[in-house]
């Protein structure tokens, strides 16, 4: 049961990474849900677990686990750059636009 919640978990990932990386539009509030569902799962499912008494099998997909969350903060975190800095530069438009130039020492025409 732990493995194959793992193995659940993994596959959400996996299709959230492959989505942002291929900029396929995708359901985020659901794909969070899941997450969060998987969390709980795995909390439940390890809850009085001994780390020293993890078999081999679930030791090899939490590795996998860890591996496919690696990528995803990855891109997630590229993109998440990528929307501060259109963000910035949509509020410099937004600045410029609305300024006459009387306090940047440039003129406007």
């Amino acid at each position: 049961m732990l493995i194959a919640s793992l193995k659940r978990l993994e596959a959400v990932v996996a299709a959230e990474t492959e989505a942002l990386l291929t900029h396929r539009p995708f359901d985020q509030e659901a794909v969070n849900l899941r997450k969060s569902q998987s969390l709980l799962e795995l909390t439940r499912l390890t809850r009085g677990l001994d780390p020293d008494q993890i078999a081999p099998e679930v030791a090899d997909q939490l590795a996998r686990l860890s591996r496919a969350l690696s990528r995803n903060q990855g891109v997630v975190g590229q993109h998440l750059r990528a929307v501060e800095e259109i963000s910035e530069i949509v509020t410099q438009a937004i600045r410029d636009s609305e300024s006459d130039g009387t306090y940047s020492g440039h003129l406007r025409r």
